[in-house]
């Protein structure tokens, strides 16, 4: 037995898949091991890719967390048949929300089956079918607080972490790039992630060779690498066209660096209907005023530091922590 926040609580076995481990290097993941580190002070926590992949019979399991609706969708559909009563949990990433579960059949299966649903950030629950509210929980995703450590530069240094993907809206970071040449604004954007769809190979290598000074593709880091990155640089850019809950915006807001990000659900859901750092989804143009704005105009910078300092108490690793272990009493 354990005690928490003046409970006791049985210890469990739980299974934990993520379609994603530690050779992906990305949000999934890193959202799995940070669990299974802050579960497994408690419980005992198996993590595995798949259910037939677990070190232990399904059966032997109290609970299953399963990351991702339609790619867990298997995992979820044996736990459910072989653990009934046992508590499920189903953890709706950006794409599960913003696409899968209105299209694909499996992911669909996994919200009727899931005994409760989790999403990482507050817009999330206003996106699930109202038949499916009554079971969801909002749990924020952590970072530790880090110093920000500004470079001594002239040039403004702009962060975007995210691999190449349509889901990342790369081409908008790509169309920012050439603006930001074009206009010789003293400002560089470094973008870190693996090209993971090739249609986008051939448009950031010649960003990178027309505009040398003002875009960098970095390639695929590790974890630890882009963090000291996010806390060294001037603004983080993220301009995705869907997302579940971005672990790097809450970095950077953690680190004091501010965001630039399009207005879409799940940043709203991070950062808040009224932070004054959203440009529309796709428009390089009014990203790029967003930006000269930062390098020109001190209150609107001190105005995205403080609206990023208030969000910050909601990405605490021990809000994080709490916020799970209370979903194991329910």
């Amino acid at each position: 037995m354990i005690t928490s926040n003046n409970a006791t609580l049985q210890t469990l076995h739980i299974a934990l898949i993520t379609p994603a481990l530690n050779d992906a290097n990305n949000g999934n993941w890193q959202t799995a091991q940070r669990w299974a580190g802050m579960l497994g002070v408690a419980h005992a926590v198996d993590m595995a890719k798949t259910w037939d992949a677990l070190p232990a019979p399904l059966q032997e399991y109290d609970a299953m967390i399963a990351l991702h609706a339609r790619r867990s969708a298997a995992s979820v559909a044996a736990f459910a048949a072989q653990c009934q009563k046992k508590p499920l949990w189903v953890v709706l990433t950006g794409t599960d929300l913003y696409r899968d579960i209105a299209i694909d059949s499996q992911a669909q299966t996994s919200l009727q089956l899931a005994t409760q649903l989790i999403v990482l950030q507050s817009q999330g629950i206003f996106d699930l079918p109202k038949s499916m509210r009554h079971k969801a929980h909002t749990v924020f995703q952590s970072a530790p607080r880090m110093s920000h450590k500004s470079q001594s530069s002239t040039t403004m240094q702009v962060l975007v972490v995210g691999h190449l993907r349509a889901e990342k809206s790369p081409e908008t970071t790509l169309a920012l790039a050439r603006l930001i040449g074009q206009n010789r604004l003293e400002a560089r954007i470094q973008q870190v992630g693996r090209l993971l769809e090739p249609q986008y190979e051939a448009l950031v290598l010649n960003t990178q060779a027309e505009f040398p000074a003002h875009y960098q593709w970095l390639g695929g880091l590790s974890h630890e690498t882009s963090l000291e990155l996010i806390a060294k640089s001037d603004l983080l850019f993220h301009p995705s066209a869907m997302e579940g809950g971005a672990l790097a915006i809450i970095e950077a807001v953690q680190c004091g660096t501010p965001v630039i990000a399009s207005r879409v659900a799940g940043h709203i859901g991070l950062l808040g209907a009224d932070y004054s750092g959203f440009f529309d989804w796709g428009d390089a143009a009014q990203a790029l005023r967003l930006i000269e704005r930062f390098a020109t105009d001190p209150t609107y910078q001190a105005q995205l530091h403080a609206q990023c300092a208030v969000r910050s108490t909601l990405f605490d690793p021990d809000t994080e922590r709490q916020a799970l272990l209370k979903l194991l009493t329910i």
